[in-house]
C-alpha cells in the first residue's frame, strides 16, 4: 500500500494523460441556427357545444375537425363521467335506448328519412339526426328547430342537451395542419362556411338554460414532427432536451379564467423548427414555442379600456372561445451532440502540458530568486555582527 503512496514523475504524466482522455470524450452540445428550409412538411394541440375548427393563411380551413380528436364528458369536479358515450352520433345503443324509452320503434329497412330542405346526401336519405343537421349545414343552412325534426325526436336531441347542462369537455387528440401561419379555434357551435363567411351553429347552445363560459386548463400543448412518432427517436428527443432543459412546454398547465359567457381568450404562438444530432448521426426534427396571450371581454363592444384606464378600439369583431394563433419561425434552431477531434486533444493535451511546464517553471523562477535574495540578506547581516 506504501508503494502506491509514492509520488514520482511517470504516475503525474499518467495522471494528466488520464484527465486529458476523459475530457477528449466528454459529449459536448453545439447550439446553432440556420434558415429552415423545409416548407412543405406538417407539424403534428359541454362536448355537444363544443367545435374545433382550424384554419391557416393558405386559405384551407378545416371545420369541427373530429378525426384523431377525443372529447371525453367531465363533471364539474373535472372527472370523467363513467359510461357515457363521447360523441351520441356515433353510439347507435344510446339512441336505440332514447327511442325504446320515447316509445319510437326501430325504423324499418325501407327507411327514408326526409332531409327537410337540406342538401341530400348520396343516396337521398337521411337517416339520423346528425344527418339532417349536416345537410342543412351543406346547403349553408342554420339548424334552426331540431324539435320539429322526426329523427332528431327519435334520438332525444332535446334530451341529450338537457343531460349535459352542467358538464364540461376534455379534448385530447392530434392536428396535423400546414406549416404556415393559422390558427386552432375552440368555439360554440359547428361552423361552417356560406359565400366566403364561416358561421357558427348557436342554437343548441341560446337554447340551453344554463350559462356556460370559457374558463379552460390546458394540460398539455406541443408541436411535433413526424420523426417523434417514432418510439426510438422521440426517446432520444425527450433525452436531449432534458440535458438541454427544455422538456416543457410554455402552456402546459396554464389556466384562464372567466365567467362571463362573451369572452375571448387569444393565446399567440411563435413555433421554431427544431433538430436534434447525435453523436452517432442521427437526425431527429421537433418544435419548439414560446407564447404571449392576450384575453378581450366582448361585452364592452368594439371600444373598451385596459387595466391602466387607457381607451381602446377594436377593428375586429370578436368570437367567445380559446384561439392558439401559431406563427412558423423561418429559423431552426440545431442542438448537435459533439465530440472533440483527436487531432484537437492532442493539441489542446500539448498546450496544457506546456502551459502548465510554463507556469510552474515561472513560479520556480520566483521561489529560487526570492530564497537566494534571503539568503544573501541573512548573510549579510550575521556577517555585520561579526566585524
Amino acid at each position: 500500500m506504501d508503494d502506491v503512496k509514492v509520488k514520482t514523475r511517470t504516475g503525474a504524466l499518467l495522471t494528466i494523460i488520464s484527465l486529458a482522455f476523459v475530457d477528449y470524450r466528454r459529449i459536448n452540445h453545439d447550439t446553432s441556427m440556420v434558415v429552415d428550409k423545409s416548407r412543405g412538411e406538417k407539424v403534428t394541440i359541454p362536448c355537444y357545444l363544443l367545435s374545433l375548427d382550424v384554419v391557416d393563411i393558405s386559405g384551407e380551413r378545416q371545420n369541427d375537425v373530429t378525426h384523431n380528436i377525443l372529447k371525453t364528458r367531465i363533471d364539474q369536479q373535472r372527472q370523467k363521467i363513467a359510461d357515457q358515450p363521447t360523441s351520441y352520433d356515433a353510439d347507435p345503443s344510446y339512441r336505440a335506448s332514447k327511442r325504446g324509452r320515447k316509445g319510437h320503434d326501430k325504423p324499418g329497412a325501407n327507411y327514408c328519412g326526409s332531409c327537410y330542405g337540406g342538401l341530400e346526401p348520396e343516396g337521398g336519405c337521411c337517416q339520423t339526426c346528425e344527418s339532417v343537421r349536416q345537410a342543412y349545414i351543406n346547403r349553408g343552412w342554420a339548424f334552426g328547430d331540431p324539435d320539429s325534426i322526426e329523427q332528431c325526436k327519435q334520438e332525444g336531441w332535446k334530451e341529450k342537451i338537457q343531460s349535459q347542462m352542467n358538464e364540461g369537455c376534455n379534448v385530447e387528440g392530434r392536428l396535423r395542419v400546414n406549416k404556415v401561419a393559422g390558427s386552432i379555434q375552440f368555439s360554440f357551435g359547428r361552423s361552417f362556411q356560406v359565400n366566403q363567411m364561416t358561421l357558427h351553429e348557436l342554437v343548441p347552445y341560446l337554447r340551453d338554460e344554463n350559462v356556460h363560459d370559457w374558463r379552460h386548463r390546458i394540460g398539455h400543448l406541443y408541436f411535433s414532427s413526424d420523426d417523434e412518432f417514432n418510439i426510438f427517436k422521440s426517446s432520444v428527443s425527450k433525452g436531449m432536451k432534458a440535458r438541454l432543459g427544455i422538456e416543457g412546454n410554455p402552456l402546459d398547465g396554464a389556466y384562464g379564467h372567466t365567467e362571463s359567457t362573451e369572452y375571448m381568450f387569444q393565446y399567440f404562438l411563435k413555433v421554431v423548427s427544431t433538430q436534434f444530432r447525435t453523436i452517432s448521426g442521427e437526425k431527429i426534427n421537433a418544435h419548439q414555442y414560446s407564447s404571449t396571450h392576450f384575453d378581450r371581454d366582448l361585452s364592452e363592444g368594439a371600444r373598451g379600456k385596459t387595466e391602466e384606464g387607457v381607451h381602446v378600439t377594436h377593428g375586429v369583431q370578436g368570437l367567445p372561445g380559446v384561439f392558439f394563433n401559431y406563427e412558423i419561425s423561418p429559423m431552426r434552431i440545431i442542438h448537435a451532440e459533439t465530440r472533440q477531434s483527436f487531432a484537437h486533444f492532442i493539441t489542446s493535451t500539448c498546450a496544457i502540458v506546456g502551459g502548465v511546464l510554463t507556469v510552474a517553471g515561472i513560479f520556480d523562477s520566483l521561489l529560487f530568486t526570492t530564497q537566494q535574495v534571503l539568503k544573501k540578506s541573512s548573510g549579510g547581516a550575521y556577517g555585520g555582527k561579526l566585524m
